[in-house]
């Protein structure tokens, strides 16, 4: 029996790898030669970059760079196995977590640490990056990381900006000089994570949406929604390229855009990337069985969350899906109707978070034996030999035949000592 077990990590707890370890222990209780092949998943949010690492066999390189404020910090992303894709979470050089909250102000913060990842990445030779957004501390539209890539912004005197910009200055920028841009961006594949549709501007932006969360005052969100509006029309102007109001330009404060316009990046759902990066679907072929997993299923995870990612790959195979959850929602049913085949819960009952997190590994594999255990038992169910009714009447006549002595009678069926003797009786009256 070949298993792919494919889990999102569960947050603040486990790593998707250790997720798949311990749902592989669960399993082999009860199939102890059995194929598992262990597939670290994520959705492009937190904890892609260490899913990808283990599921390819990368590693994690780390570099100094100027964080959201720019203050120096250190700074890591995923080189994946082959070292031909590097995966960038934004958060890491350019998160809100590296802000203190008293000091969150996103007319400041930019994503210059960003571009330096991606141009570490683009100097260890790899041919595609994939970049994971949310968790931003600014809303500089990608300004910072396009100076860190060598794009210039030129003042109202015509003089480059030397800082970096964040998202209060954009309303500075008169003209965009890409003539400096680092040569090795033109050979890499950017792809982007990205599962909101948010335009650049407008009631649905970065600025209205996300700029409260960072520290953004009524005045700040006005100020935001100003700059972006102008940098976006000298984006169109300047390199032919309209972000204003383009579905997910408004990820990372506005990140999504800025890699759209300096990059030509690609916005993809972040399961899909994950999928396509672990190679999957080709674990998937010949496989018997797959197991999936996320800290909470409820209806939401069959849209966009790792379960139904790994669900639509199973799908094209014809391999069926459980997902073991560390807790279940109400309406986690839902996710029936969206290729998940089964549900199961890691707790065995209602209990504190903390509880939960310190027995995790033992619940996750209480909850695998369990679900391989009913499976087993559908297996045998299946595999019975079929019986035509005159076989069901031929066996119900030879059971409720009477013994042929008492004794037999009594070993046979279990018969009081009555029983046996008026079995006898009829014997012999026969």
């Amino acid at each position: 029996m070949k298993i792919v077990i494919a889990p999102d990590s569960f947050k603040e707890n486990l790593t998707s790898l250790e997720v798949a370890s311990e749902i592989e222990a669960g399993l082999k209780r009860v199939w102890p030669d059995a194929e598992c092949v262990k597939v670290p998943m994520a959705d492009g949010g937190e904890g892609t970059v260490q899913s990808l690492v283990d599921a390819t066999g990368g590693e994690i390189v780390q570099c100094g760079v100027l964080g959201p404020l720019g203050a120096k910090i250190i700074a890591s992303y995923g080189l994946l196995g082959g070292g031909r894709t590097a995966v960038i979470e934004m958060a890491e050089a350019s998160g809100l977590p590296l802000v203190p909250k008293p000091e969150r102000n996103p007319l400041a913060a930019s994503t210059f640490g960003t571009g330096q990842l991606i141009v570490d990445a683009i100097h260890r030779g790899v041919e595609e990056i994939i970049i994971g957004l949310g968790g931003s501390a600014t809303n500089d539209a990608g300004a910072g990381l396009a100076q860190a890539l060598g794009v210039r912004f030129l003042d109202a005197s015509g003089a480059p900006i030397v800082e970096p910009l964040g998202g209060g200055r954009l309303g500075d920028v008169t003209a965009i000089d890409m003539r400096w841009v680092n040569p090795g961006l033109a050979r890499v594949r950017m792809s982007v994570a990205c599962d909101v549709t948010n335009p650049l501007v407008g009631e649905k932006g970065a600025s209205h949406v996300y700029g409260p969360q960072k520290g953004a005052t009524p005045e700040m969100v006005a100020h935001l929604e100003k700059s972006l509006a102008h940098f976006a029309s000298v984006i169109r102007r300047d390199l032919g390229v309209d972000i204003a109001d383009t579905p997910g330009a408004g990820a990372g404060g506005g990140l999504g855009g800025g890699l759209i316009a300096f990059t030509n990046a690609t916005l993809k759902r972040g399961v899909e990337l994950v999928v396509a990066a672990t190679r999957l679907e080709d674990h998937m072929q010949g496989a018997d069985l797959a197991i999936t997993g996320e800290g909470r299923v409820d209806f939401q995870t069959a849209f966009g969350k790792t379960p139904s990612g790994v669900a639509a790959a199973a799908r094209k195979f014809g391999v069926p899906v459980v997902a073991i959850g560390g807790g279940l929602a109400d309406d986690a049913g839902g996710v029936f109707a969206h290729g998940i085949d089964g549900l199961e819960s890691a707790t065995p009952n209602a209990m504190a978070l903390e509880v939960a997190i310190k027995k995790s590994r033992q619940y996750l594999q209480d909850a695998a034996e369990r679900v391989a255990r009913l499976i087993a038992i559908g297996q045998r169910t299946a595999s019975a030999k079929p019986q035509s009714e005159v076989e069901v009447k031929a066996k119900r006549r030879k059971i409720n035949k009477p013994s042929k002595s008492a004794s037999s009678a009594k070993k046979q069926r279990g018969l009081t000592r009555e029983a046996a003797a008026l079995a006898n009786r009829r014997r012999k009256s026969k």
